[in-house]
């Protein structure tokens, strides 16, 4: 009754994580998570407090549900009989976690294989449930910290007692730390529509107009029959309609693998759209670098510096001339234009900008 109880309030946790975060991203990274901590007893056992070691593997299902194999022992002394017991569980457990902060409370419920054996003896193989409640706080994008509290029912011959159900308590801290790379989605549409208005990317370049043509007062390559702007200063980037661009252009979409600073594949096409119009028009811009608040302030810094690096030397290798860049710069978490308590807001904040200068 116990297994069956437990295993429906797991599959309870799984569906309710998945309706509440169906369109959300999050790492789904495999992770291992070694942990150490002491187990208080259960009285009737007549055995010693002691410590517990143990590793588990895991991976999240949804945005706040994980499922995890478990291993642990611990040994203690036993006072009605000279010798030892000890205790070794191999397990699964599921973890419901609750808010979409750096810190999130979390609950557990697991099952497994409880191999118990007392000195002299070969043991003995039983069920063991357990629950509890803990909190995990994310160090960084690939390291988190946990504590917990679990309770541990135990069906156990082996240590010699008056009957033979237990239920011991552990108190464990642990760290969590993912395996391989993350590959974050692209923001959707909806995303971007989400908090503070952000400057509008530039419209797609007008042709170079062959020769100079006498309907064109303002110089600026476009005829005076669609120009909204039709006294544009000489030299101003514009867009199709004649009107100066914003002074900010924002290169969203521009992608870097995570925790790395190579261009993925799908930001070619929207730094190409970029090398275009600096060589088209008489501008001078310098390339700025922003990250989420995930991490630390120095990591978050060296990160947007570096990616910002990297979209300075791509836009020159592909034709743009040195003396239109004035330099790269990374703000890091320094400068959001969002929250950084929601998935959608991070994502905003991780941006690369090109900042008109003259």
């Amino acid at each position: 009754m116990i297994r069956k109880a437990l295993f429906a309030a797991l599959a309870s946790g799984i569906c309710l994580s998945s309706a509440s975060a169906q369109d959300a991203s999050y790492d789904d990274r495999f992770y291992v998570a070694p942990y150490a901590g002491v187990v208080l007893t259960d009285d009737d056992r007549d055995a010693d407090n002691t410590g517990l070691l143990g590793i588990s593997l895991g991976r999240y299902l949804t945005p706040n549900f994980a499922i995890e194999g478990d291993l642990n022992r611990y040994s203690a002394d036993l006072d009605r009989i000279n010798g030892k017991w000890s205790l070794t569980h191999v397990g699964v457990a599921g973890r419901l976690f609750f808010g979409s902060s750096d810190l999130r409370p979390f609950a557990v419920l697991g099952a497994g294989n409880a191999h118990s054996q007392r000195t002299g003896s070969s043991g003995d193989n039983s069920w063991e449930v357990k629950a509890g409640l803990g909190v995990q706080y994310a160090v960084s994008d690939r390291m988190s910290t946990r504590f917990e509290a679990i309770a541990r029912r135990i069906n156990d011959d082996e240590s010699l007692a008056a009957n033979s159900n237990y239920t011991d308590i552990g108190v464990n801290f642990g760290i969590v730390m993912a395996i391989g790379e993350y590959d974050a989605p692209e923001v959707s549409e909806k995303a971007q529509d989400l908090g503070e208005p952000r400057v509008t990317p530039p419209a797609e370049p007008t042709p170079e107009p062959v020769a100079p043509k006498s309907n064109d007062d303002d110089k600026d390559g476009v005829p005076n029959e669609i120009d909204k702007c039709p006294d544009t200063p000489a030299g101003q980037m514009v867009s199709k309609d004649g009107c100066p661009v914003q002074e900010v252009i924002d290169l969203r979409g521009v992608n870097f693998d995570f925790d790395k600073c190579n261009l993925r594949p799908d930001a070619v096409g929207i730094l190409n759209n970029a090398v275009e119009v600096l060589t088209k028009h008489d501008i001078v811009v310098s390339v700025e670098g922003h990250t989420d608040a995930r991490g630390t302030d120095e990591y978050n810094q060296k990160l947007s510096e570096c990616r910002a690096n990297v979209v300075k030397e791509y836009l020159q290798s592909n034709g743009v001339s040195q003396d239109k860049i004035s330099g790269s710069v990374g703000f890091g978490e320094s400068r959001p234009i969002d929250s950084n308590e929601t998935d959608e807001g991070r994502a905003q904040n991780r941006r690369t900008e090109l900042v008109r200068k003259n």
